[in-house]
């Protein structure tokens, strides 16, 4: 199976149109259903972090002045990725401030994004929480560290896209259940799953 680069940003806030900026970048490369590398950097994007920030995170601006540029890091972050195409929970959010801080840097961010947060929802709709960390405690998944730090976060994500990955073979009977698969997958309705996996030539959903 090829390599997915599992995403997760830490940040100063939400909204990249209101000056928010990432102050922590980690990715974990997955290759049969195994880490294989990562990375981590904290940044410093020249951007004060707010209180609450910094009490849900842990992460201080007395840690981001001592980080490496924003623009360092991110240039190392896409060296890193290559061109491996990318997965992160709630991947609207981590592929916003993958695209925005890579301008930033003067570089082109082409990989395209799956998210663990739909796909869950299309394979998981009885789960009473789409939330990393539910689903983390529902799964059993491998967690080493707290929770709102990237590297923690992004290595839980790629704990559940091998869980999802596990699930679409045993279950659904979904051979190579591959990054471009899973992009179309996440597009369908809950509804329209079953149909989905039948036009693929693969089991349906029970």
């Amino acid at each position: 199976m090829s390599r997915i680069a599992v995403i997760d940003f830490e940040t100063t806030g939400i909204s990249i149109s209101q000056g928010s900026r990432a102050t922590e970048v980690a990715i974990v490369l997955m290759e049969n259903g195994q880490p294989v590398d990562r990375y981590q950097s904290l940044m410093n994007a020249g951007v004060s972090i707010p209180p609450f920030i910094t009490q849900l995170t842990g992460i201080t601006n007395a840690m981001v002045a001592a980080a490496p540029p924003a623009t360092q890091v991110m240039a190392e972050a896409a060296r890193f990725v290559g061109d491996t195409p990318m997965v992160a929970h709630n991947a609207g959010f981590d592929r916003r401030f993958w695209q925005a801080e890579l301008a930033l840097a003067g570089l082109p961010a082409p990989q395209p994004f799956a998210c663990t947060v739909l796909l869950s929802r299309r394979l998981y709709p009885d789960a009473p929480s789409h939330k990393l960390g539910m689903l983390a405690e529902r799964f059993a998944l491998p967690r080493n560290g707290a929770a709102h730090r990237a590297l923690v976060d992004a290595e839980m994500a790629a704990w559940l896209l091998v869980r999802i990955q596990h699930d679409l073979r045993e279950r659904h009977g979904v051979a190579e259940p591959d990054h471009a698969f899973l992009c179309a997958l996440q597009t369908c309705t809950t509804k329209a799953l079953p149909r989905f996996l039948a036009a693929n030539g693969r089991r349906p959903v029970h």
